[in-house]
């Protein structure tokens, strides 16, 4: 029996890699075993509604985004509380939980992949009753994100662009947080909360996170001085980051944040303004994903 699966496409998402999806489906996927359908998304947030109304209309087995961590969790918001499996075609800037997934990049490699997939089931994160797929940050990561929401180009060299710039006057703020019950206090750079063990572009800003665990790692990060660089970048790219004297690192199942006083989160890649409490909670194996 045919499988059905809509691909939801972000025709500006990512470096571009997304804009010859239809030739590349036609040449790439088995046409035997799949039946397939593609949407275009016309604006911000357009793919979790495109993605609510294939949860509706129940023919589709699988709904596929093409784009990036930003894109992904757009879907995965509309198809929140469905049994409906998520697909991924990589074609963002960092594609952090596509590289966690052992997905390829190469967009046809990807469709290939899909003719023979099999299901795992992975964990989601709710933060105030939004989802994060791979990774949510506070503090410069959510500066930077916000930055990259006005960028009118995306991709590596606009992203360290933002940071290089921002990085000399950016201040550390001091942030509460409850963490399974626990409420500590501290002064950070930024506050990452990841499903995730990838940041993107194949840096790994919580080398032990799982996401099948039910956990959240949370890695907090104070000011890392210029001369300490050299030293703490290369963790990022050796899965070692919690090694670094610049990190403190926990696990857990909920956290709460109270004084998020910039109201900006980084949301899988995606500025979004928030609020100054913060809640997180793990949703374990909550969402089936394809997987070569």
């Amino acid at each position: 029996m045919k499988r059905n699966l809509l691909f939801i496409v972000n025709p500006i998402s990512g470096i571009g890699k997304q804009k010859k999806i239809e030739a590349l489906l036609d040449a790439n996927i088995d046409k035997t075993l799949i039946d397939y359908t593609v949407r275009y998304t016309e604006r911000i947030h357009h793919g979790k509604t495109l993605a609510h109304e294939a949860v509706e209309q129940g023919c589709f087995d699988a709904i596929v985004a093409v784009g990036g961590d930003g894109s992904v969790n757009d879907v995965v918001s509309g198809m929140a509380g469905s049994n409906i499996a998520l697909g991924i075609i990589p074609c963002g800037s960092g594609n952090g939980l596509a590289r966690n997934l052992k997905i390829p990049l190469t967009p046809s490699h990807a469709i290939e992949a899909l003719n023979h997939y099999k299901i795992a089931e992975i964990d989601t994160i709710y933060l105030n009753e939004r989802v994060v797929t791979s990774i949510a940050g506070i503090g410069f990561d959510a500066r930077v994100a916000r930055r990259m929401k006005q960028a009118k180009v995306r991709g590596l060299q606009a992203y360290a662009k933002i940071i290089l710039s921002d990085y000399p006057t950016y201040k550390e703020h001091t942030f509460r947080l409850n963490i399974d019950g626990n409420e500590i206090e501290r002064k950070a750079w930024f506050i990452s909360f990841a499903n995730s063990n990838q940041f993107g572009y194949n840096t790994a800003i919580a080398p032990l996170a799982k996401l099948d665990d039910g956990l959240i790692d949370v890695c907090i990060v104070d000011r890392i001085p210029l001369l300490h660089l050299p030293l703490t970048a290369p963790l990022l790219y050796l899965n070692h980051f919690e090694l670094s004297q610049h990190v403190e690192y926990f696990k857990a199942h909920e956290v709460t944040v109270y004084n998020n006083d910039e109201k900006w989160v980084n949301i899988d890649g995606e500025g979004e303004r928030i609020g100054t409490e913060l809640h997180f909670y793990n949703t374990r194996k909550s969402l089936k994903v394809l997987v070569p």
